[in-house]
């Protein structure tokens, strides 16, 4: 028993010096790439795309802007250059070409004898006096203007001697720096829209 187990573990010990033989490893088989074909045999693409296009800071796209159309005069009628006022002998209605009527269809700017043979007067219809037609106007121009800012009467036929302006004088007659004498001596009014020349001054209808 003693001799059987010492040739054992004598046996169990490796020697110096001396390697061991592993077994052959098992061969390998060999992988097979996919041959990739020829840039000419490739295909197209079906669609480039563009790069995207950088837009500069601070540059806006010009914007077209289409006028507006303005409003048409009646075809064949034009603005007259005759600016005279007709009043309505029964009622006093006073038509300005200046003015017109734009709620009867007449643009302003149309002379008197440009409106239409059916006009009748506007007041005289709505209160009941009948259809008054051209036929009841006659030529009328103002002879007294109100001042809009503290209700002075310039009257053609006094005039102002105390300025110098004669009796009869046409209120177009005016000289151009004319200035209401009421509010040129009111202080309040003076300081506060200054002085009042003609344009402050509107046509009295009476």
């Amino acid at each position: 028993m003693g001799d059987a187990y010492m040739a054992k573990a004598v046996k169990s010990i490796p020697e110096k010096g001396v390697k061991k033989v592993s077994k052959p490893a098992a061969k390998k088989k060999p992988v097979v790439l996919a041959k990739k074909k020829p840039a000419a045999a490739r295909k197209p693409a079906a669609r480039t795309v563009a790069p995207p296009v950088k837009k500069k800071a601070g540059v806006k796209k010009a914007v077209k802007v289409t006028p507006k159309r303005s409003a048409k005069k009646p075809a064949g009628k034009k603005a007259s250059k005759d600016m005279t006022r007709y009043r309505c002998k029964l009622c006093g209605y006073i038509y300005s070409p200046l003015r017109g009527e734009p709620h009867n269809g007449i643009p302003e700017g149309t002379a008197f004898d440009d409106l239409p043979e059916d006009y009748v007067c506007p007041v005289c219809g709505m209160q009941g006096k009948g259809r008054i037609g051209k036929w009841g106007f006659d030529a009328w121009r103002p002879t007294r203007y109100l001042c809009s800012m503290c209700s002075y009467v310039y009257d053609e036929k006094r005039g102002e001697p105390h300025r110098g302006i004669k009796p009869g004088t046409k209120f177009e007659d005016l000289p151009e720096d004319y200035v209401c004498p009421v509010c040129a001596l009111d202080p309040k009014i003076r300081v506060q829209f200054g002085k009042v020349f003609k344009q402050g001054f509107e046509p009295l209808n009476v």
